[in-house]
């Protein structure tokens, strides 16, 4: 899945669901999944997120992770690349 990240331009702001969205939290941002699905993604590394936005809107991109996500696989320095996702 092709797959970004995004941080401190929208930390605070309000997601989709409602809640105040925090680049430090394991969440991520999905076009049509339910808010509250938990995926398990994997890059150089793998993470548990949950959707509890939507997005992205850029390109083919299919999933946004929040700044610690991307940190915690290791994507930050790619900034977008491809994942392995996976239902949890």
């Amino acid at each position: 899945m092709l797959t970004s990240w995004y941080g401190s331009y929208f930390h605070g702001r309000t997601t989709a669901n409602g809640e105040s969205f925090n680049m430090y939290g394991s969440t991520a941002a999905h076009k049509t999944l339910p808010f509250g699905t938990k995926l398990l993604v994997c890059y150089r590394g793998c993470t548990t997120v949950r959707i509890n936005d939507r997005g992205p809107y850029l390109g083919g991109r299919e999933l946004d992770l929040s700044y610690a996500a991307a940190s915690q696989i290791g994507l930050l320095w790619a900034g977008v690349d491809y994942t392995f996702v996976s239902y949890i």
